[in-house]
């Protein structure tokens, strides 16, 4: 997991087939969510688009891109059902209908997949998180879900019934407790529902760790236990608890469960690896000249562009101020994320270059012949971010905001850039508030006194 690039790949298949015991090929996973290298927008901006055939255009592009580095397997599409968009991963969602949700579920399955998992240009999809995990209580990441059967079958789950329908090669179940179950532990949700009800045949992974965090759910007593509650639930791989090394080779032993119940989910996992064609070849991943010819080339960033252009939203068009001619205009370009060239990428950006984005400023300066001035304002965040760090906002200096203003007063149109920092949404970033984050509200409202020709450009991740 989270390994890329075919030298890498490579060395790693091959310590696996020269040296173990029985040689099976290793399957390389990574999270693809929306571009291996070559970013399109995020999945909530793509669902806005409405445009399903190149939504399934976008995941088959970053399915090239993450084939040809040697990767097998993404954790996506995330077609969780999420109504509170203070819930950090709506960023990776299809939004909040079950209908529309399905049809991107299915349209990004079969981008990823194509139409085989033998060809060597498409990788394993993932539908998850299984279940509910959208509907965590007060937008709060990890936090339990209580519903009833009707939410649960007439909202939740149908996504994923698509999903199952479409051929999806895997599933993941989720963080979440379901009416006092964690659902990495639920029989219901994993052998009842998707196993029986919906036969289906192909693997379920754990999600990082999940299987230990039953302990802080009060559900398993230790790592032993939560092995046992999960393998009979029906998760057939443990990603990150290393539960399952550590414990179930005991748990047959002492006739604890049964040696079907290890036959069923190794059959699960050697499927996959079957279909994916790594038995035949274990390195037909692994092309140097296809990772060359594949990744971030001009094609790709021609299929980013034209989804960055379709899931746009224009809210309202007040005096149709919009579209702004390309010459004789003075235009005032205010607020920090106009120059940001990373936040644009948004999270979950895999493998795509640091600051490859084209920044507002730089797509304003393309083309026209308006005059153009850029004051920044008053930041967004304090210092540079990184995944796993909180984002430092901004909520006391202004320095800046007398310039931006004193920028705006001649102006014939300004453009106000505001929003969200990239990494303000996604896993672990909910927020108890949905407004505009530090010093920006207020500084619109000052710029609204100098000038009410106001273009404003939203970034948000939900």
């Amino acid at each position: 997991m989270n390994v890329s690039g075919v030298k890498e790949v490579r060395a790693l298949q091959k310590l696996a087939i020269e040296n173990s015991r029985l040689k099976i090929p290793l399957i390389f996973a990574l999270d693809v969510i929306h571009g291996y290298k070559t970013i399109s927008p995020i999945p909530l901006a793509e669902s806005a688009s409405w445009n399903l055939g190149l939504i399934q255009k976008s995941a088959s592009m970053a399915a090239r891109e993450a084939a040809a580095s040697g990767i097998n397997w993404t954790f996506a599409p995330m077609v969780d059902i999420s109504r509170d968009a203070r819930w950090g991963r709506v960023m990776e969602g299809g939004g909040e209908d079950p209908y529309l949700g399905s049809k991107i579920a299915v349209a990004r399955i079969n981008g990823f997949q194509g139409n085989s998992l033998n060809d060597p240009l498409t990788i394993a999809a993932c539908a998850k998180h299984f279940a509910a995990y959208g509907f965590a209580e007060s937008g709060r990441d990890y936090n339990t879900v209580d519903m009833g059967l009707q939410t649960l079958n007439n909202i939740v789950l149908p996504p994923f019934k698509a999903s199952a329908e479409a051929g999806v090669a895997t599933f993941m179940n989720s963080f979440n407790e379901l009416n006092g179950v964690p659902a990495t532990g639920s029989k219901f949700l994993q052998r009842d529902i998707l196993k029986r009800n919906w036969n289906y045949k192909g693997l379920m992974v754990s999600d990082w760790g999940s299987i230990g965090e039953m302990i802080p759910h009060g559900y398993s007593k230790d790592l032993k236990d939560a092995a046992r509650h999960a393998i009979l639930a029906g998760s057939d791989m443990d990603m990150m608890s290393s539960a399952y090394i550590k414990h179930l080779k005991n748990l047959v032993e002492e006739k604890i469960i049964s040696i079907d119940i290890i036959n069923d989910a190794v059959i699960r996992v050697l499927e996959l690896k079957y279909n994916l064609g790594l038995f035949s070849d274990p390195y037909r991943y692994c092309n140097l000249e296809r990772e060359n010819e594949y990744v971030l080339n001009a094609e790709n960033r021609q299929i980013a562009l034209e989804m960055a252009k379709e899931s746009i939203v224009l809210l309202k068009n007040e005096n149709n101020i919009l579209p702004l001619k390309k010459s004789g205009l003075k235009i005032a370009l205010v607020g920090s994320l106009a120059k940001d060239k990373d936040s644009p990428l948004g999270n979950w950006k895999a493998n795509g270059p640091k600051n490859s984005a084209v920044s507002v400023l730089e797509g304003l300066k393309r083309g026209n012949t308006n005059i153009l001035t850029y004051k920044e304002g008053p930041r967004l965040i304090n210092k540079p971010t990184f995944f796993h760090e909180h984002v430092d906002i901004n909520n006391s200096d202004t320095t800046g905001t007398k310039k931006a203003l004193n920028s705006t007063k001649d102006a014939d149109v300004v453009i106000a850039v505001l929003g969200e920092h990239g990494l303000q949404s996604g896993e672990g970033r909910s927020r108890t508030k949905i407004d505009l984050p530090g010093l920006q509200m207020n500084f619109l409202k000052q710029l609204y006194k100098k000038n009410k020709n106001i273009i404003l450009v939203l970034m948000n991740g939900r």
